[in-house]
């Protein structure tokens, strides 16, 4: 059974262009066609089409807007982003409203065949930059989140240093030693580490350094 691809962009020469390329495939179809996302709403629901190529920047109605409410009220078409902006803020908008691929437009015609062959299985489809995009955004989420949820966003490289040894078993006079500090300035790391973190006792130090893989506790 041939894809069935409706196409929405607010260019009519890039719409006639894709349409004869893609009607041109044996296993294709194109089932209509919108200028904006609104059109591509309604004949969305005519047409029930198994992939919707969707511009981001449209009049009347944007195709992050679009998207989110063409898979409302079409849940089994899938969308492929289709624009000239591979920015962060539109990938993660698109993608965030259910988009399953996201394509440059100074992509090559076979890539857009085989994005649309793709996402038509039910799997995804991110062009190369995009990619990049998707993993640079990851990364610095993760970074972030472990910022917050660990102590480094709270405690000095120092007790962190004693918030391990700690959690290991050394005792405040070995920790004073292998930090050449005296014993009571190690006791005093360790009174500012339980106050910052809220903990009170060493029992919970332990337990809250191996929670956030500070230490395995292996001497």
């Amino acid at each position: 059974m041939a894809i069935r691809v409706l196409i929405v962009d607010d260019h009519k020469i890039l719409r006639d262009g894709l349409r004869n390329l893609i009607q041109a495939q044996v296993d294709m179809e194109v089932v209509g066609e919108a200028e904006n996302g609104r059109d591509a709403l309604r004949l969305a629901e005519e047409t029930r089409p198994d992939v919707v190529l969707m511009d981001i920047s449209m009049p009347d109605l944007n195709g992050i807007d679009a998207t989110r409410q063409l898979l409302a009220a079409v849940p089994t078409a899938k969308v492929i982003a289709l624009s000239m902006y591979a920015n962060q803020r539109f990938v993660a908008g698109m993608l965030a409203a259910g988009a399953r691929g996201f394509v440059s437009k100074e992509c090559t015609f076979e890539e857009l065949c085989a994005a649309l062959r793709v996402v038509a299985s039910g799997r995804k489809c991110l062009s190369p930059e995009v990619t990049d995009l998707v993993v640079e955004d990851y990364v610095t989420r993760v970074r972030l989140s472990r910022e917050r949820s660990q102590p480094a966003s709270v405690l000095s490289q120092r007790e962190r240093e004693v918030l391990q040894l700690v959690a290991e078993g050394w005792s405040t006079k070995e920790i004073g030693k292998r930090l050449h500090v005296s014993g009571k300035t190690a006791q005093s790391h360790i009174r500012r580490i339980m106050k910052k973190l809220h903990l009170h006792s060493i029992a919970e130090v332990t337990k809250y350094a191996v929670r956030e893989g500070l230490t395995s506790i292996e001497r």
